[in-house]
């Protein structure tokens, strides 16, 4: 398939609802936001928010501005967005950061909390990325976090429960990798591309990191925001068809100089 246009690529982004209007209802992305701003940890995704996100509606400020959500706090129910030009703003931002670790030879990791929709965006950047001259980061073998086991799949960190690749939002696994690269003395990676919980945990902890987030995720484009967070790209994070997020890996993978 040839490498998409931006033009092209925003047309199948509100297509496949990856962007646009997209599966999420609006209520249930309010109630995340008030649920961060009331200080659930369970949506602040790893990062240490303090006091900083106690109102609701500059949560929703930010992510009209960076996610391209309704502004509208009268809003309550129905169709929410994202704008399919913010995100491939981010996935433009991001390709820019993969341009620096292939520069630099950097160590990258890769993980995610999503599997049934971003394990082949991550596998292909991973791929991408080695055959560049980057280290695709090994983590350390028995991890465990949140009752289940943290291991690699394709070069992606995921965490296994029950013979099944888990959905989390938590950072604990993210942190059981971190813990056990400096318990066995191994330097920590230059970059982690990841999503949920996996990205704010590498970010808190001072890494360089992207994340892929959905609309009621608020909480990476809030570190992103601070600076806290190298990219935020706002996408649904689970659609129909995994395949749908093929032509924006190519494109990600393009803008980067890795096809």
């Amino acid at each position: 398939m040839p490498i998409p246009s931006r033009a092209a690529l925003v047309e199948h982004l509100v297509r496949t609802r990856i962007a646009g209007d997209v599966a999420t209802p609006r209520d249930n992305n309010l109630a995340h936001y008030r649920s961060l701003a009331n200080g659930d940890r369970h949506y602040w995704l790893g990062l240490e928010l303090g006091d900083r996100w106690r109102d609701e509606q500059d949560v929703l400020a930010v992510m009209a501005e960076r996610c391209g959500v309704s502004d509208d706090p009268e809003h309550r129910f129905g169709q929410d967005t994202i704008d399919p030009e913010l995100t491939v703003d981010a996935l433009e931002r991001a390709a820019a950061r993969l341009r620096k670790a292939v520069e630099g030879a950097e160590r990258v990791l890769f993980a995610t909390g999503h599997p049934g929709g971003l394990l082949d965006v991550h596998r292909q950047t991973a791929q991408a990325l080695r055959a560049a001259g980057c280290e695709i980061v090994r983590i350390p073998g028995g991890l465990m976090a949140d009752e289940g086991m943290v291991f690699q799949f394709a070069d992606v960190a995921v965490q296994e429960r029950g013979a099944t690749l888990w959905h989390t939002h938590s950072p604990a696994p993210m942190a059981a990798i971190l813990d056990g690269l400096e318990r066995e003395g191994r330097p920590l990676p230059d970059l982690v591309v990841a999503d949920h919980g996996w990205a704010g945990c590498a970010a808190q902890r001072g890494l360089d990191a992207i994340g892929y987030a959905d609309c009621n995720d608020p909480a990476l484009f809030l570190g992103e925001s601070e600076g806290t967070l190298q990219v935020a790209v706002p996408l649904d994070d689970h659609v129909l068809d995994p395949r749908f997020y093929d032509p924006m890996t190519d494109y990600l993978l393009d803008a980067a100089g890795l096809l």
